[in-house]
């Protein structure tokens, strides 16, 4: 007798023990880091391989991890009870369920799954090899289950063959905005990794430079007006007209003139501008950033024109430009220090109306939207879908905005006051 309640006790600790070991292979395969994983297996972990090689089919995982825990929690519980039957009668139903459910709950499910949430990658990687065995060996059974449940769901018109896999670049955004660490330094990483996401979303229309702070030079002045007018100008290309500025004929580099210029001894007379410019390059205002940014990298250009469909000149793109909706912005001896936006010591902003709103969502993590347009001014006039007075007052998505000055029809100046929770 005594012979039998040891073996008994024995096997129940046993069974508690493969109960911890599904319990927490669950939680760890499950919460086991995607991109560590496939990154430790671009190295040649195989571990790491044969991890990834076991999520790739979850419903088998699951299903023999869950087949595998309440095979052995039943019989645990059905070996405790009739132990404790025999010890105590009818009454030992009543002990050996209160028993079994605080071993299986502490030893068997919460201290297993604990120590898998905080060690997931390396208890998945040292238990898949025993788990790839076990899931073999339970896959007769679990296709079996998995088809029953099939079958079952479809009685219910649930049909789990056409749920959609989630949205990968959805769950990326997730993880971006959970990146934690000190404030100024992480808020600059969250804003590069959400712009290169939104590359693809973003349109040339909404960073370019409007036509109207261009600076661009007529083909039909004196050659020494011509030069004189590039050496003043701070940017080494400036795109050419004839006629009318509409009608765009070349971009000269800064580089070519000067070079041009020492090839005729510094003599103006002997210069030809049309020899000197390039073919001036015409991209569509709806070019996705990302397309633009290739377009570059394979033309090995820095530099194009910005038209609308009907072929009119809207502003220009560079290069610098899209790496600025990146890493941010990207000042040298040349740029104007002025970024259109003065913090008061109320806590409210002075901006000026041409600011974009992708500037400020992403300097100060606001989150206004920018479908219908892309400067503040431009937000102002279509949600008060009027053109406001100096001094009129609004309030949207959770934000003040005070007309400061107009000129014309043109929002100039805006004074914005956050929310409470607001920066």
């Amino acid at each position: 007798m005594e012979l039998w309640w040891l073996l008994s006790t024995l096997a129940i600790i046993v069974l508690l023990l493969l109960s911890a070991f599904f319990s927490g292979s669950e939680t760890a395969l499950t919460a086991a880091s995607k991109a560590r994983m496939h990154a430790l297996e671009k190295k040649g972990n195989a571990r790491a391989a044969l991890v990834n090689r076991i999520r790739e089919n979850k419903d088998r995982m699951i299903g023999a991890l869950l087949l595998g825990n309440n095979l052995v929690n039943i019989l645990a519980s059905a070996l405790a009870t009739s132990v404790l039957i025999k010890a105590f009668g009818e009454a030992g139903v009543l002990y050996a369920t209160a028993v079994m459910t605080m071993l299986v709950l502490i030893f068997a499910e919460v201290l297993p799954k604990t120590y898998a949430l905080h060690f997931a990658d390396r208890m998945s990687m040292a238990i898949a090899p025993i788990m790839r065995i076990v899931i073999a060996f339970l896959a007769p059974i679990t296709e079996m289950v998995a088809h029953i449940v099939r079958l079952v769901l479809k009685l219910f018109k649930v049909d789990i063959s056409v749920v959609a896999v989630g949205n990968h670049v959805e769950e990326l955004r997730g993880v971006i905005e959970m990146h934690d660490g000190p404030e100024e330094e992480t808020q600059e990483q969250r804003a590069m990794l959400r712009s290169i996401l939104d590359l693809a979303d973003v349109e040339v229309e909404e960073i370019m430079t409007h036509r109207k702070k261009i600076t661009m030079i007529d083909a039909d002045l004196a050659m020494d007006k011509i030069v004189e007018e590039v050496l003043e100008s701070p940017y080494t290309r400036l795109p050419l007209w004839k006629g009318n500025t509409d009608n765009i004929v070349g971009v000269i580099h800064v580089k070519a003139l000067l070079r041009e210029m020492q090839a005729q001894g510094g003599q103006f007379s002997n210069l030809g501008i049309e020899t000197i410019s390039t073919e001036p390059w015409f991209v569509p205002e709806s070019t996705p950033l990302y397309d633009q940014l290739q377009a570059f990298r394979q033309r090995r250009e820095h530099f194009a024109l910005v038209v609308d469909e009907y072929g009119s000149l809207m502003g220009l793109v560079t290069l610098e430009d899209i790496l600025e909706e990146i890493v941010g912005e990207i000042d040298d001896e040349h740029d104007e220090m002025v970024a259109g936006v003065r913090k008061q010591a109320n806590g409210t902003y002075l901006v000026d109306g041409a600011v974009t709103i992708r500037d400020l969502n992403r300097e100060f993590e606001w989150d206004l939207p920018d479908e219908d347009y892309s400067t503040l001014a431009g937000l102002v006039l279509h949600e008060s879908e009027m053109v406001p007075d100096v001094g009129q007052s609004f309030t949207f998505f959770g934000f003040r905005f005070d007309v400061v000055r107009r000129q014309r029809n043109q929002i100039i100046l805006i004074r914005v006051t956050p929310s409470q929770g607001g920066k």
